[in-house]
């Protein structure tokens, strides 16, 4: 999955937080049009966070193959540390050793800097996603004359109100057209 439950659960909160805060500054109308989205949906099924899934792990894959290759590397000269570093002399077992500690720590950074570069990117993505997400959403509720679109935080909606679809249709087509 491309984002975390704990990231989805922020980008809910903030949508909702914002789409309260609309709800309550707007006056209260027997005929206000109302729609739900639901953005969990939108960030699992959108054919932009697919395509973003697939970029990423086709840009990280070389430097997870890098990793797991020092990985081999460290439990091959572990391996034979423990298999021959009884005839070994003092001096060959202390220079290994000593080869196998540098490579732990190398492995140990190159791995934060892989899981740093790959969560900034990952940030990027869900960045443009969200702002896609809203811009359709926003397009929608402006084509259709909706008042208010609820996100994440409601407890109830039935299907009559519920627009994830249409947003998702939006975003497909955009996707298509290549915006």
């Amino acid at each position: 999955m491309l984002l975390g439950r704990r990231t989805l659960k922020i980008v809910n909160g903030i949508f909702t937080g914002l789409v309260m805060l609309a709800v309550t500054a707007m006056p209260v109308q027997a005929d206000t049009k109302v729609g739900v989205v639901s953005t969990v949906r939108l960030m699992e099924e959108a054919p932009q966070a697919k395509s973003a899934q697939s970029k990423i792990e086709t840009e990280f894959a070389p430097r997870e193959q890098e990793l797991l290759a020092l990985q081999k590397t460290i439990r091959k000269l572990e391996d034979r540390l423990s298999r021959d570093g009884a005839v070994m002399s003092e001096k060959e077992s202390g220079k290994l050793e000593r080869e196998i500690l540098s490579k732990r720590r190398e492995l140990k950074r190159t791995q934060d800097e892989f899981r740093d570069d790959l969560n900034i990117r990952k940030n990027e993505v869900l960045s443009k996603l969200q702002r896609q997400m809203y811009e359709a959403t926003v397009s929608l509720a402006k084509e259709k004359n909706y008042d208010v679109i609820l996100g994440q935080g409601v407890v109830y909606s039935s299907k009559s109100v519920d627009i994830t679809d249409m947003v998702l249709e939006k975003l497909k087509a955009s996707f298509k057209s290549g915006k």
